[in-house]
């Protein structure tokens, strides 16, 4: 294996790490944030951490038309809506369904790959999809205290599982579209400045949203180790994540880097049982098979077809 190739797998892999650990550390954050005042803590504190990565490099040619609007798309899709579907979905379910929905990535990636990069979906890619879409109707069946969920004592029961998981899912088709548009973007950019331009205009489209939150919030009740997760969660959101998943795509076709995203469903659950006192029922472990059936229709190549795999058009 070229090692170039590696670093960007390795790169890819911490990316869907870091986003899959913040995604299930984001429940005890939106218990104490309200959701869009939490998100536009989240893009403030990256762009003051990201402020000289904003720095035009010497060598980049101007910002085409085509560029610009394909930095607004991946950070309105990738980032703002991403955060506030996920964000509320997340205060809505568990982590570990937010977890199970989030296998299904690969497939919806794949998809999109068939619409916006002109692939081919063969047989086997539909079913991967069907078998995702069928571990999200087993989720949506759950009562509406969230099987497999142990709840602190006295806790509030999940408001509304079924809709929750839909937000989920609705996260899930922003972050596909994440990374096709991401491997555009990759062309012509650097990982730095991709990563600061989309969190401005991420920062932007909340900031409204934010100064409404936050009016009346009480600030001084928050105490120290949530603003602790609220700083690793906006630089693991914003910065370190951004710029890791941007490095891997400059050596990795979209299609393929959809594989890594298994990642992201992997850490959310091991951290939603591991940290957050919640567990797996019979039902979850269910849709997570049929979820990671489909991760394995979805991104294990033929062996035939590998070589077009890793040329497809862009």
């Amino acid at each position: 294996m070229h090692p170039s190739k590696l670093v960007a797998y390795v790169c890819l892999g911490l990316s869907m790490a870091l986003v899959g650990t913040y995604v299930a550390l984001s429940k005890p954050m939106v218990a104490a944030f309200p959701v869009f005042l939490l998100a536009w803590l989240r893009f403030g504190i990256a762009s003051v951490a990201m402020w000289p990565w904003l720095k035009k490099p010497p060598d980049e040619a101007p910002l085409s038309g085509q560029t610009k609007r394909l930095l607004f798309l991946q950070s309105f899709l990738g980032n703002f809506l991403f955060s506030v579907c996920m964000l509320f979905g997340v205060s809505m379910t568990s982590a570990v369904s937010a977890g199970v929905i989030m296998a299904s990535i690969p497939a919806v990636v794949a998809l999109q790959g068939s619409i916006f990069l002109r692939e081919r979906v063969d047989n086997r890619t539909w079913c991967a999809i069907g078998l995702a879409a069928a571990g999200m109707v087993m989720l949506s069946m759950q009562k509406a205290s969230g099987a497999g969920h142990v709840p602190e004592p006295g806790a509030a029961p999940l408001h509304n599982p079924l809709w929750g998981n839909l937000l989920v899912f609705i996260a899930v088709v922003c972050e596909a579209s994440y990374v096709v548009i991401g491997k555009r973007l990759s062309a012509s950019l650097g990982p730095k400045r991709v990563s600061a331009l989309i969190n401005l205009w991420g920062l932007m489209l909340v900031t409204p949203l934010g100064l409404w939150a936050a009016r009346g919030f009480a600030f001084d009740g928050v105490t120290w180790d949530v603003w602790a997760l609220l700083v690793f969660y906006a630089l693991a959101a914003s910065m370190w994540s951004v710029w890791l998943w941007m490095t891997g795509l400059k050596a990795v076709p979209a299609v393929q880097a959809g594989v890594f995203t298994v990642m992201l469903p992997v850490a959310a659950v091991a951290v939603g049982v591991a940290w957050l006192d919640e567990s797996l029922s019979g039902m979850q472990m269910a849709a997570f098979a049929l979820a990671l059936g489909g991760l394995l229709l979805a991104t294990v190549p033929h062996r035939k077809s590998d070589e077009k795999t890793r040329n497809f058009p862009l």
